[in-house]
This record gives structure tokens, sequence and C-alpha cells, in this order.
């Protein structure tokens, strides 16, 4: 057989049968005993002796001399005959099919060892046409070195059915050297591309484990070159074996396997003929924004710089970047992760944003915002924009019949300031729009003049320094119960814990985009629990219950047999998917094949049940394939632990089948679109993990029924989804007041609204009870708009509850019956009746009434009635976002005990940013705000107002002039009729705004009544007696001291807390205050308990209630509003 095959290699017949015969094979087998296993069917030169020095190929005749002539190129005969061409010959030889050698045929021809031969008729004597050629070449000193067979593939047809199997071997070298290439080997020789160096005697022997230890079979490995060479597969247990490489410590491999992060290793230098390596892969992780692009201002001609960084596996290095969603031109700007723009001229002002990517995906930044003013423009407009405050019970104004003033107030707007030259990416100095001169009025009130001081002009300073924060307390979903002492997590740092209440307080970083916090339960009693927490950027705290799921009780598995575990236990339902785990599939984390029994806790969170969209993981959006952050809606989520019988070691999972009921899809479009998502607890963002395709082989026990299937690996990250990306959405507006009056100068920020998308209505082909998605946002200066799923064809189709909460407290939402009020909802007819405006309690009064449900009905374009608000096309969000107070808008209002507050420099605790520096502000400092209480008892049958007037004690530049003003009801003691008992605010004694100084703060406590002082704490009496000077107390009616600088405590019936946010300062003082405590707080005053002064106020007070009296605002201020609202 050897012989023969020589014979027709070398008379160039055995080309010729192949030609026949190969295209009608459908399977070629080969056996490790067969003849032709040496064999090489892409070269004959390999099945020649070694002693040949010079290997001529066969002869090849691809062309006919008909049309320009005879054209025999070697690019065609290789897309013919592949790699029985020499990759580089040395010698072109040609002949006529007569045999006749071309340069005796006394034609004109051409022949290249780069190119091949031809002969053009046009050159050729008169009359006369090319002869018909054949060509070969010659290889030289050539020899090829193969890789050893692949595994065979599995078979293409179903069983019992035809279909081809294929296996591969690749060409790892050949001897011959280009005259071209200039590349030397330490050891072996050049490659036939020049690329690489080629040791024959040398073998790599290589295993390819996962992150977790567990062998990576079907790992793909490439030789590291220009084009880069494929080289073998990893088999099941991860190994491989590549004879040839160099290990010449310049030879790098490329290690490749999907959803992981390619591996690139240089072999070390070694003279042995024998190397073994072990690569671990890690997973690709799609890049995430860390650094954004800041908002910036700038004159005319001046010079700025943007930054943007992201973090990813691998590392992203190229960076893109956009003005007004146009692409800057990286030649024209030449640009990095940073982009400096030089000679600013005015259209360049607008918005800039960057685009990396990594293998693994992409990723945008947000929208930074250049503004440009001209070389003589003012930076700010001088002009105040009107604020109205509200004024004392006992200082209506005639002029404006109302309870309201304007004192002015500056927008906080970034400007160009006095800036030095440079390109940092973050202005050393920011500058803001604020107040630089004020004027003094004074107010004409009941029997005394109230001092007021107004903005009267705005200009570019310095932007005041704030700190954000977030807080709330960590609970059991299904009880309550406080996760005490549990970390937190931001990233891989564990940055805070739980108290024993579950309460938590967390500083947010500077430039923090998206805060991500993980809270893991150290007694494991709940599922770890990544949130993504909204915070107010303009300074303050934000307060959030976390709910956390607690874990499923164990069960215990085989690991040698086949596992089915239900997903979603609603009564009366059939379970929304199910696991199927094969056997032998569970793994240590060191990679070994674990044998024994296994307990698995699967925890399900079901869409079914509406009450627990709170429960739901991070933000449910992730980032598409062009950068963009989008949406998903949720058929379920689950949580999966495994560990040893021992619950000592968890456990890895191979390959995991998910059958997803396809009865459960409601919505038929969304069976394409259904894909495996796991959440990456680092940036709080849902990955694909794989999609779904229909197995009709599955039915269900009840009914004939299709099932999803899908299949996933559980490693490092254990918290998955059921989802569908939704390309439907909209922004609904909502504002939060401080009352009934829906006042634009009474909105509050800093509030929680929070949006359930339900599934869509009954006759939408959709089970009304589920929730798809959850999400939160904190209301600023102008409402929030909280994202929401819609639909532009049935108004119907998608419907949301909406609620709103500020310090863990609910507010209320307008009331929607007995009758529905337009004005009062915010929203005008008829879209009002279109959105289908209910609030909780519509059908029953019993119920809550702090969250409305409406159809999310996306505004028809083109119609007045519905182009400003309240619902808005998600591609309008600024629209949104800027929208005026006038613009339609839903709201909630807080229910205010009665209290008041009045400052002489006017400030918006809900908004730190707009702190004005002036010796008479209530707070001195914008980032540390000290609340102190004092706790005062009425003895008698009414519930009387109490008064703290604040004015300057021992400073100089403040003595005897007016801090402000506080109000308070006290509040009755259950079963005790002649009790009462309130908690007022008093000015705090200390430094004031420049910090050079202490004010000992003069404040008088007065009972709105016929009262007389009773007693005073002793210990607070012997405090202030011995801290000097020391207040008059002449009046017999009031109390009046001299604030106490040290932080007293309940002994005194003083209650004094500092924190960055001012809201939260009070909070927690008064809390103290109602409980008569130093160390804990409560909502229910305990009137006995930490008393510091007291009152007998025997006599009925015939005045009008001070709290009433500002409900009854004039029915004139309100048809005003109306008619300016309908003006609009």
């Amino acid at each position: 057989w050897t012989a023969l095959l020589d014979l027709l290699l070398k008379c160039g017949v055995w080309e010729h049968l192949v030609s026949i015969w190969l295209p009608k094979l459908t399977k070629v087998l080969s056996y490790d005993n067969s003849p032709f296993r040496s064999l090489t069917i892409c070269s004959a030169s390999s099945s020649l002796s070694s002693s040949d020095q010079e290997t001529w190929t066969s002869w090849f005749n691809i062309d006919h001399p008909g049309g320009n002539g005879d054209y025999e190129r070697l690019d065609a005969i290789r897309f013919y005959y592949r790699s029985r061409v020499c990759p580089s010959p040395i010698q072109i030889e040609a002949r006529t099919t007569d045999w006749v050698p071309a340069t005796s045929s006394g034609q004109v021809v051409h022949s290249s060892v780069h190119e091949g031969f031809w002969c053009l008729n046009k050159e050729q004597p008169p009359g006369q046409t090319c002869f018909n050629y054949a060509v070969r070449s010659l290889a030289g000193n050539s020899k090829l070195v193969w890789s050893s067979w692949s595994t065979w593939s599995s078979c293409s047809g179903k069983c019992g059915q035809a279909g081809v199997q294929t296996r591969r071997k690749t060409c790892l070298a050949d001897t011959f050297m280009d005259p071209l290439c200039n590349m030397t080997c330490s050891r072996g020789w050049v490659n036939a591309d020049c690329s690489a160096c080629f040791c024959q005697e040398h073998l790599l022997h290589g295993t390819i484990a996962l992150q977790d230890g567990a062998p990576a079979a079907g790992a793909r490995l490439y030789l590291q070159a220009k084009p880069s060479k494929f080289l073998t597969e990893s088999g099941h247990s991860g190994t491989f074996e590549v004879p040839g490489v160099c290990p010449d410590g310049k030879t790098t491999l490329q290690i490749k396997k999907s959803k992981y992060a390619t591996a690139v290793i240089t072999l070390s230098e070694s003279a042995e003929n024998y190397s073994a390596v072990r690569i671990y892969l890690k997973r690709a992780e799609k890049p995430y924004m860390t650094m954004h692009p800041e908002n910036k201002a700038r004159r005319e001609g001046q010079s700025m710089s943007f930054c943007c960084h992201a973090t990813g596996n691998p590392p992203p290095d190229k960076y893109l970047w956009f003005h007004n969603d146009t692409l800057l031109d990286p030649a024209l700007y030449k640009y990095k992760s940073n982009l400096i723009l030089k000679n600013l001229k005015m259209n360049q002002a607008g918005r800039y944003f960057c685009k990396t990517s990594n293998e693994a995906g992409s990723v945008k930044s947000k929208s930074a915002t250049l503004s440009l003013t001209g070389k003589n423009q003012a930076p700010c407009d001088s002009r105040p924009e009107s604020y109205l405050i509200r004024l004392p019970h006992d200082c209506f104004q005639n002029s404006t019949n109302s309870f309201y003033y304007d004192v002015g107030r500056c927008s906080p707007t970034t400007c160009s300031g006095t800036l030095r030259e440079g390109f940092w990416c973050k202005d050393t100095i920011t500058y803001c729009c604020g107040v630089s001169k004020m004027e003094t009025w004074d107010i004409t009130c009941a029997g005394y003049t109230l001092p007021i001081k107004v903005a009267r002009e705005c200009a570019c300073q310095k932007c005041t320094e704030v700190k954000v924060t977030v807080r709330g307390r960590a609970v059991a979903s299904d009880t309550g119960e406080p996760m005490r002492f549990g970390h937190i997590y931001m990233g891989n740092n564990r940055i805070s814990m739980t108290g024993y209440k579950g309460t938590f307080s967390v500083q947010v970083p500077p430039d923090t985009e998206r805060l991500v916090l993980t809270f893991v339960d150290r007694l494991q009693k709940f599922v770890n629990t990544t949130k993504v927490l909204p915070f107010n950027r303009n300074g303050g705290a934000v307060f959030h219950e976390v709910r956390m799921l607690r874990k499923k009780p164990p069960i215990t598995l085989e690991s040698t047999e086949t596992n089915r575990i239900s997903l979603g236990e609603m009564e009366g339902e059939d379970p929304i998917a199910e696991l199927e785990i094969p056997p032998n599939t569970f793994y240590r984390l060191n990679g070994e094949l674990y044998a024994g029994k296994v307990k698995a806790s699967v925890t399900f969170l079901d869409p079914r049940n509406v009450s627990g969209a709170t429960m739901a993981q991070s933000d449910l959006n992730f980032v598409d394939a062009e950068g963009d952050m989008l949406p998903l809606r949720t058929y379920g989520m689950f949580s999966m632990d495994f560990t040893d019988e021992m619950a000592t070691e968890s456990l890895n999972v191979g390959q995991v089948k998910v059958h997803l009921d396809s009865a459960q899809i409601k919505m038929s479009e969304h069976l394409q679109g259904m894909k495996l998502w796991s959440l990456n607890p680092q940036t709080g963002l849902w990955e694909e993990e794989g999609d779904f395709e229909l197995d009709h082989s599955r039915r269900g026990k009840r009914e004939e029924r299709t099932f999803l299937v899908g299949n996933m690996e559980i490693r490092e990250r254990r918290l998955f989804n059921l989802d569908v990306p939704e390309n439907r959405r909209c922004y609904i507006k909502v504002r939060a007041y401080r009352s009934e009056r829906y006042m634009p100068s009474e909105q509050v920020a800093g509030v929680v609204v929070s949006v359930i998308n339900l599934e869509p209505s009954p006759g939408y082909a959709t089970n009304p009870r589920a929730w798809g998605r959850f999400d939160s946002a904190v209301t600023g200066s102008s409402g929030v708009c909280v994202p929401a799923f819609c639909d532009d064809q049935n108004p119907d189709a998608y419907s949301a509850y909406v609620m709103a909460s500020l310090g863990g407290e609910e507010l209320e939402a307008v009331a929607s019956s007995p009758q529905l009020n337009p004005f009062t909802v915010g929203v005008p007819q008829p879209y009002l009746n279109k959105l289908k405006y209910r609030r909780t309690d519509h059908l029953d009064p019993n119920v809550k009434k702090t969250a409305f449900r409406i159809s999310v009905a996306k505004p028809t374009p083109n119609m007045a009635d519905e182009s400003n608000g309240p619902i808005y096309p998600y591609e309008k969000l600024h629209a949104c976002e800027v929208a005026l107070p006038s613009a339609a808008h839903f709201r909630f209002y807080r229910v205010e005990g009665d209290k008041y507050d009045y400052n002489t420099i006017p400030f918006n605790e809900d908004d730190p940013m707009n702190w004005t520096e002036d010796y008479l502000a209530w707070w001195p400092k914008p980032m540390e705000f000290r609340a102190c209480y004092i706790k005062v008892r009425i003895n008698g049958p009414l519930e009387l107002i109490v008064r703290s007037r604040n004015t300057g004690g021992t400073h100089p530049r403040t003595v005897g002039q007016l801090y402000g003003i506080r109000d308070v009801r006290s509040i009755r003691a259950t079963g005790h009729p002649n009790l009462s008992t309130a908690c007022l605010e008093f000015k705090c004694s200390g430094m004031l705004y420049d910090q050079e100084r202490v004010d000992r703060t003069l404040v008088k406590i007065i009972p709105q009544g016929s009262c007389y002082r009773e007693s005073v704490n002793n210990m607070l009496h012997d405090y202030l007696v011995n801290h000097l000077p020391v207040a008059v107390n002449n009046d017999s009616s009031q109390y009046t001291m001299l604030a106490p600088l040290d932080p007293l405590g309940h002994n005194y019936g003083i209650y004094t807390v500092t924190d960055q946010d001012p809201r939260t300062a009070k909070e927690i003082a008064l809390g103290r205050c109602f409980d008569g405590t130093s160390d804990s707080s409560s909502r229910i005053m305990k009137n006995n308990v930490g008393i510091a002064l007291t009152f007998n106020c025997h006599e009925r007070d015939t005045r009008e209630d001070v709290f009433q009296s500002l409900r009854n605002v004039p029915k004139v201020l309100r048809e005003m509003q109306e008619a300016s609202s309908k003006g609009q």
C-alpha cells in the first residue's frame, strides 16, 4: 500500500482521484490503525521521503485560454486546493498540456513566486492565442509539522438519521523560511508565517481551570501572532497538549472561552523538551463606569477637560467621546479617557459623554453639561427668582392677603468663577450662583415686628460644600425582624454595619453616580441583598427601608442523582419554573467533583405576589451592546445556596437546566426575548447568562403545554433572574409638598418615590396580579421623574402603584373620592380620566391613603392636553426634569404636626446647597448640623402652642438680633386630661459661620396662653447658674436662658444631636425628647420623663387656633393659584 501511494502521489493521480471523490463524501472515518493515518491530504510533500531536499507540488490546471488568456494564479489554486499549495514557493514551473515547457513554447508568458503564472492573448503573434498551461511550485527545504487530531464533533443528525462528524488538526509550522523574514530564534526555527519560533522536540502540557478551580472544558488555545493561529482545544478535564511551541520567553498563547476573559500567558524560557502550565480563567466583566465627566462652566476662550474611567475584565483601554450625541474625531482631538478642549467656542457648549468597550461589552458614561458664557457676559442672572416662605400665624399680610412673603433665592447652578488654567478632571473649586446681596425688612405682626432678610442680587461664588448620606434600616420582609449587626459592602469593601435595630448610615463618596450596596446577614437567615439606593445629590440624608428576603430552609439532595426544584409556591397556581440539576455536577471550590449529600436552599421571589416588589434586588437594569442602560421586566428572581452535608463548605454547580412554564408568560412577544440573567453585586447590574429555547418534548401534568429551557452554571454568582428587556418606557412626574396647600416653595426634597410596575390589566391577555419591576428615585427641588412601563396603543396596558416616604414616614397621596378634583391632583382633564387615578382608599376608607394607582398611558403625540405631563416619553427625560411647577404632575404631601419653623435667613433644610453665609443663619455650618430640643410640660386642660424665640446672646455681631422662631403644639397625655407635653426646638449655642467666636443663644420659651412657670429642672438650673452669664427671668409667664454650650442629656431635659443632615439631626433629637432618654427614640410622647420646664396653664385660650388659622388660607389665595394654573 505504501509503494502504491507513493506512486500515485508522484504521478499526480492521487490529486485527480481526490478532486473527483472528496466532494461526494458525507463522512470520513479515520482509525488509529489505518494505513492512511500519517497521510496529510493538505500537502503531498508530507508523505514524501524525508531525504528529498526540494519538493515539487502536483501539476495544477484551473484555467483555460479562452477570453483574455490563461491565468494560473496561486491564490486561485489555493482557493480550490487549499494547503496542497506551498505557502511560500521558491520557484514556479509551467508547461502546456502537451508536456511542452513554457520556456520552449515560443509564447510570451509571465510568472512570479508570489502571484503564479499567466499568459495574455493580446501579447501573442497575430491569429494566435495562449496554449493551455499547467503549473507546479517548488517548496524547497520545507517540512510541515502538524498538531494531533482533535476529538470527533457531535453528529449533526438526530438518532437514526444521516449526519456529519468532523475533526481537525492544524499545521503548526513549516521549516521553510521566507527570504524576506528577518526573525531569529534562540531555539528552534522560524515558522512559515515568520510570526513565531517552532521547536519540534518540545511538548507543552497544560490544564485550564475556571476561577473556582473547576476544569474549563472546551477552552480554545491560540498562538498569539498576526494573525493568531488556532492550536487546540481543552478536553473535558481541562487538559491539552501542544507540540512544537518554543519555551523561549517570547512565545505567547491566548486562551479563549465563552463568558470568560481571554487569558494570555508567555512560556518561560527553558532548555527542557517538556513544559507544564496551569491557567485560570476569570469571568469576563463588562465595562463599568467608575468616573463620570462632571458638569463644568467656562467663559469663551478658556480651556477645560472632561474625564471618565471604566473598570472591567479585561480592562477597557479605548475611549470614544461624543458631543451632543455626535462622535468627536479621535484623530483631531487626540483624546483617551480624558477630553481636552482648548480656546472654547460658544458652539462647543452642550452635553458630553464617553463610551468604552472590551470583549464583553460596552458602557456609556452619564452626560455632563458644558455651560459657556461670553467674555463680557455675566456668569449668573443677577435677579433672584421668586421664593415664598410661610410667616408665623400672627403675621397675616393684608397687602398680599396671605401668610406668605417673597424672599427670593438664587438657583445654585454651576457658573464660571475664577479658575486657574489647567486640565483637571475635577475643578479644585466649584462655583455656583448664590446670594451676593441681602436686604433686611421689617414685617408687622400682631404685637411685634418680625425682621426678615430678602435676596436682592445673585452672583457667581464658591459652591456650598455638603455631605451626602443614606441611612435607613434593614428588616425582614415577613416579620419586620431587624438584621442585627449585618455587614454592608460597597464593591468588595466592607464599609459599615447595621445596628441592633437594623439601622445603618453610609456617607456617599464624592462623584458617586450609582450607590450600590450589598447587605450580608452574618447569621445567614436572609438572602444577601444588593440595592441601588438613590440619594440627594444636593446634600442631606435620604432614608431607605431595605426589605430582606428570608432564606428558604435547606433541603437534602443526592449529588449522584438528578434533582428537581420548583420555583414559585403561589397557592392555587403552578410553579413558574423548575430547576433540573443533573447528576455528578456539584464541585468543591477547589474544582474537585463532590460526591455526597447536598444541602440546598433555593429562595424564589415570585412576581405574582405584589407585596414582594419591594424585595426586588438591585434596580433591574442592564447595559446593552451599545453601552446604554436599559430596564428589565422580571418573571421571578431566585437565590441559590448549596453546601456540603455539614453546611461547612459552599459548593458550585456545573450545567443546570431551567424549565420555564410558557403558560406563565402572558405576553407572547416576551417568549422570544426571555433570557437568564445573573446579578453582578459590584455594579448592581444584571448580566446575561443565556437564552431560552422552546422545548416541546416536556409537557405539564395537567395539560399539554410547552416549556422554555435555559442553561446556566452556578459559581461565583448565586442570584439569578428570569427577565425580558422592555422598551415601552415612560417617566412619571411626581412632586412632594409640606402640606395640602401644594405651594411650589413648599416642595420637599429627599422624598423617596417608588413605583411598582404591574403586569398589564385584564383584557390585555395577562395576569393583573403580578408585578414586573420596582423603581425608586429621590425628589429634588423640582420633584422627580420615576421610570415606568407604558404603552401607546392601549392606555390600559400597564398600570403602576406609586408611593412616597420621607425618613421612613409615608406621605399621603391626593384623594380620589368622594370627588376627583383635577386641580388638587395636579393633572387636568381629560388626561386625568385616561390615567384612571385612584388613591388606595378609593373604595375602602379603612385602607391607608399613602399610595395611588394609575394606568400608565403614554401621551398621544401632537395632543396639547397630554404634552405637558405628568407622563413623559422615555426620550423626553430632560423635559420632565425641568418642567415648571405649573406643568401637570402627581402630588404627595406630608401630614405635618402642629409645628412651625421661621428663620430670619431663609433656608430649605431639604436642600443644603441653598445655605447662605450670614451671621444670623440658624445653622452656622452647612456640613454639620446641631439640633437642640427642650422638653416642656403643661399642667392644664388645653393643648397649647409653645414658642421658642431665639436671638443673639453674647456675640457682638448678633446680640439682640433674631435667629428664628419655633412653634409646636403640646401633646395630651393618654389618661391624663390635665397634662400635655411639648418637645420644642431652640437654636443651639456655638460658633457662628466665621468660626471665630462663640455665641450663647438667648432663648425664650413662651407658652401661648395664660400660663405661669411652675418649676425648672434642678440640674438644668444648676448648670446655667454655674455657666455665666445668667439670663434674667423676671417674667413668670415664660422662661429665658442662655442656651448651654455642652450637649446636655435627658437628665437636664435638653436633647442635642449633631449630624451631617439637618432633618436627620432634628428627627433623632425629637425622638429622644419624646422618649425622655439620651440613647433611645420613640414616636409616642412620654409625658413625665426627661422634663426641663413645667408651666401651669388653666385659663382657656379664646384666640383662634394657630394652626387652624394656617389651614384657613383665604379663598382669595386659592383662587389666585387656581387661576394661575389654568392660565398656564
